[in-house]
């Protein structure tokens, strides 16, 4: 197998990163200036010569980018310097009708989304991807027998194709909530500086349709400068992704503990785990997965903070670029090696039988209570059960042999019933369904959210 290991915890999917860089951020925010001018030439309100030559100009390559730098140092301003640039670009003729109507947030905010939404076409693509992996893992191993745990204990035997197929089921949902996202989160605001307009009277919203029609944008029903919190659901939901990226992170790096070695995550030759220790095979990724969940996570309360905003208007929304650019870094990352583990997942199906023994038999003990408490009620035979278990625990030796000792469960079972029920094969339930019918969601999913992309691309 071949892939690239992540020894920083910052090696993105690859572009995510790139797409957040200054220039291109730039790039974006001189798109919104040319289609804000061309619109505002097709309704009358700047000449339609004036609006050709920002269009024209409204090319980062054609700035000198060092001066617009230089310039926001000195002013602290994150887009005057920019404007005036542009504004020298397009010439003394024309230059005076740049900006003409918008304040700064109504450029910089469409722009960021203009980013972002590129950011968000790959995260798409990316779970799509992991629900396609899920389901492999689910059908492959719907009957792949493995002890179920609760609290970390034996609970009852499942298969690991059910386990992928819960992933998956949650990753489905995030599909969803990210699709159900979209039109609230990519609109365009060009109200000017206090929402209302002011600046451009009744041709206003025509403007602010315009432009989004020019973007591929929707546009906001009310373009308050305050009104942010559809960015800071993006945020939220980006942070649910990343909870289940941790579950499915610390699932692996449990589960591939030496005592445990049910999973593992690729461990390609060459792969030092310690400087010291030449035996460790370390669940690298899994780690890594879970520290970027966490960092992904810490960014939610920051985002609800940033969702604040005072009046009509204030710097709060800085804090909400800042928190949606870096979590749409961090999923990339995130997501790029979850999908790197399960792709390449060693699953050890012998360890996995073999780990259900480990307890003596007792992950069989529901069965044996149910089938009891037929003949003397539920919570009698529970009292019964609960006692040879505590004895197996407490004395040693087998379930099994327990309650074959046992005078009320000799009275109502035979030694033939007590053997089908402690074979713990036979006990989980509808795991090889559920995992099929789940892989089979999630393809289906999967297959959806590539359509998706066709259509928007």
């Amino acid at each position: 197998m071949e892939n690239t290991r992540f020894t920083d915890g910052r090696v993105p999917h690859p572009g995510i990163r790139d797409m957040f860089e200054t220039p291109r951020r730039w790039q974006a925010y001189l798109d919104v200036e040319a289609a804000l001018a061309l619109v505002e030439a097709e309704l009358g309100i700047i000449p339609v010569e004036a609006a050709k030559a920002i269009a024209e100009a409204a090319d980062v390559d054609r700035l000198d980018q060092d001066r617009v730098r230089r310039e926001m140092d000195r002013t602290s301003h994150p887009m005057m310097p920019l404007v005036v640039e542009l504004s020298r670009a397009v010439g003394e003729e024309h230059g005076g009708w740049v900006h003409w109507g918008a304040t700064t947030q109504n450029i910089t905010q469409t722009g960021d989304l203009i980013v972002l939404r590129r950011a968000f076409d790959v995260i798409v693509s990316q779970v799509g991807r992991l629900l396609r992996v899920a389901a492999d893992l689910a059908d492959e191993h719907a009957e792949t027998f493995m002890a179920g745990r609760t609290h970390g204990q034996h609970a009852l035997p499942i298969t690991f194709g059910f386990k992928a197929a819960a992933w998956a089921d949650e990753l489905i949902r995030h599909a969803d909530r990210l699709e159900q996202l979209q039109p609230r989160l990519f609109v365009a605001m060009t109200g000017g500086a206090a929402g209302t307009f002011a600046s451009l009277g009744e041709l206003g919203p025509d403007v602010q349709q315009a432009v989004a029609n020019r973007l591929h944008l929707g546009s906001m029903a009310i373009p308050g400068r305050s009104i942010v919190d559809h960015l800071a659901e993006y945020v939220l939901v980006l942070g649910l992704l990343a909870t289940t990226g941790a579950k499915i992170g610390l699932e692996i790096y449990t589960l591939m503990a030496t005592e445990v070695g049910e999973l593992e995550e690729p461990v390609p030759a060459g792969t030092v785990g310690s400087s010291t220790m030449p035996h460790k095979r370390n669940p690298q990724l899994a780690q890594d997965v879970m520290n970027i969940s966490a960092e992904i996570r810490a960014l939610v309360p920051l985002a609800l903070e940033g969702a604040i905003v005072g009046h009509e208007g204030d710097h709060a929304p800085a804090l909400l670029e800042r928190a949606t650019r870096q979590s749409s870094i961090l999923t990339g990352d995130l997501l790029e090696r979850v999908h790197l583990i399960l792709d390449n997942l060693g699953v050890h199906a012998d360890r996995m039988r073999s780990n259900v023994d480990t307890s003596g038999g007792l992950i069989t003990s529901e069965a044996v209570m149910l089938r009891l408490g037929g003949f003397i009620g539920r919570q009698a035979a529970h009292d019964v059960v609960y006692d040879v278990a505590q004895a197996v625990v407490v004395r040693g030796g087998t379930f099994a042999a327990h309650l074959a000792r046992n005078p009320r469960v000799r009275e109502h079972l035979s030694h033939g019933e007590l053997d089908t029920l402690l074979e713990p094969s036979g006990l989980t339930g509808l795991s090889a369904q559920l995992a099929r019918q789940g892989a089979s969601r999630a393809r289906e999913r999967a297959a959806s959210l590539a359509e998706g992309a066709r259509h928007t691309t």
